[in-house]
């Protein structure tokens, strides 16, 4: 199988969110194991609050065609009071109006960082749930990152147990579900 390319989304814009580097994390794994990363920045794609009178933005095309041109798609949240942050479920939501060929087509796997020890599970349920609601195949296993301050070393690479071991179990079950798609088309 050829180097596949898995896209990246962080569901924060903050530039120094910790979902933002356990998102450079996984990136480096990625890479590591021979994979091709497209780092999906969703402020790129000018994508307006959802509202289903609005002419649909030239954003959400290109974010549909970015995302089918991958084998894989890694979603990286922030969890917000419990749930989904609105940046996410608004590119979702405009997304799906257009077209479900990117939810349908790559692999998808979901991870979360917290400051705290929850590890954004209550947010990574939902987004499985509305990802599966839309016909995308989610690999089982999710890569929750609780205690931010003490999951990275010193190059920001994810070392904290047992968030890093679900992080290589996550690509393993990506890239075998590539490889099994890919030999059945």
């Amino acid at each position: 199988m050829s180097a596949p390319k898995i896209a990246l989304i962080c569901g924060s814009l903050r530039k120094d969110s910790i979902n933002k580097k356990l998102e450079l994390a996984l990136e480096k794994r990625l890479m590591a194991e021979g994979a091709k990363p497209v780092l999906i920045d969703l402020g790129a794609y000018d994508l307006p609050l959802y509202h289903g009178d609005l002419e649909l933005p030239d954003g959400v095309k290109r974010l549909v065609t970015d995302l089918t041109a991958c084998a894989g798609v890694i979603v990286v949240t922030p969890e917000y009071n419990g749930g989904l942050p609105p940046l996410l479920k608004n590119a979702i939501d405009w997304t799906s109006t257009f077209s479900t060929d990117h939810f349908t087509g790559p692999v998808w796997g979901l991870a979360s960082c917290t400051p705290g020890p929850m590890s954004g599970i209550m947010c990574m349920r939902q987004l499985n749930y509305i990802l599966m609601r839309v016909g995308t195949e989610v690999v089982p296993t999710q890569v929750g990152v609780g205690n931010a301050a003490t999951a990275f070393d010193g190059d920001g690479h994810l070392v904290s147990e047992p968030s890093s071991s679900l992080a290589e179990k996550m690509i393993a079950s990506l890239f075998l579900r590539i490889k099994q798609k890919a030999a059945i088309e």
